[in-house]
Order: structure tokens, then sequence, then C-alpha cells
């Protein structure tokens, strides 16, 4: 769980970080690519990653400048990145300015259950991971270069003066 506001700060910027690395490697051609039936598009997930941002923390009372949960996906992967950096730091911002780390404790209502708002902190972040690992694999499918988030992507190596591992 989130026990700080120093604790939120810290883990959310770097998932930030990690998260606009990998939507800077989607492209706009990339966005509609589909790999299956029962499979989201990059374009889809990528829009999902932002919304969501939004659409959970309302639940907290939180309200700060960031799309609507339900707005359309947008055509090109330039106006998804800059929505997600909106919504990202714009979050960051107003959980320092209005929250403390008392308000952490404090319980809502989130799909049906009661959260504490730290424990919803925590779910946000490990939501975001969750669909960039997904986002990575399709990018792959895609043919689009995938970057190194919690170390070295099996391209980046060689960069490091290191053979990559056997797949």
């Amino acid at each position: 769980m989130i026990r700080t506001i120093a604790d939120f700060e810290r883990v959310w910027s770097q998932e930030l970080e990690a998260t606009q690395k990998v939507l800077k490697h989607i492209t706009t051609d990339s966005l509609n690519k589909t790999f299956g039936p029962d499979v989201r598009s990059l374009g889809r997930l990528s829009w999902h990653l932002v919304t969501t941002i939004p659409e959970m923390m309302e639940r907290t009372g939180l309200t700060f400048t960031a799309v609507k949960h339900d707005s359309p996906i947008p055509s090109t992967a330039k106006e998804i990145f800059e929505a997600y950096n909106t919504a990202a730091i714009s979050l960051l911002d107003n959980i320092k300015s209005s929250w403390n780390d008392e308000t952490l404790i404090v319980e809502d209502e989130m799909y049906g259950e009661k959260w504490k708002r730290g424990a919803t902190l925590l779910a946000l972040i490990l939501h975001q991971t969750h669909h960039r690992a997904q986002m990575t694999v399709l990018m792959r499918l895609a043919g689009l270069g995938v970057p190194g988030v919690y170390g070295p992507a099996h391209q980046e190596w060689k960069a490091y003066g290191m053979q990559p591992p056997t797949v």
C-alpha cells in the first residue's frame, strides 16, 4: 500500500517515466493494428491508460486536468502521449496539493468495495504497469521497438556492451 504522499510521488514519478518511454515508441500507424478478436489494439490500450487515471481517481473525489474517461480514442499517438502526460502530472500535482498522509487511510466506494486511498493509488500504479506490459508485447508484434523499463530490452543489451539473453 502507499502509506505516504512521498511514497506515491516517488513510485508514480518512476512509473510515469516508464509509461512515457513506452508511449514514445508507439506510432500513429500502429494504433489500430489488430492482433486477434479478443485483443485490444495498441490505441485502445494506450487510451485506456490515459482515461483510467481520471475514472479511478474521480471516485476518490479528486478532480484535475484530464480527458473525460469516456472520451473517444484520438487519431494520433502524439495526442495520446500528450493526454497521458497531462493526466498523470496533473494527478500528482493535485494529490500533493490537496491530500496529506492521513488522507490515504480515508475509504472510498470503489467498484462495489471500500478501498483506502493508499490502496487505490497502488491499484492505479499496478493497473498501469499491467497494461503497459501488454502493450510491449503488442509493440513487438507490430514491429515497433520496445524500450527497457525495468532493465534493458532485448535490443538494448548491445548498447550496454553485453550479449542479450538467449531467447
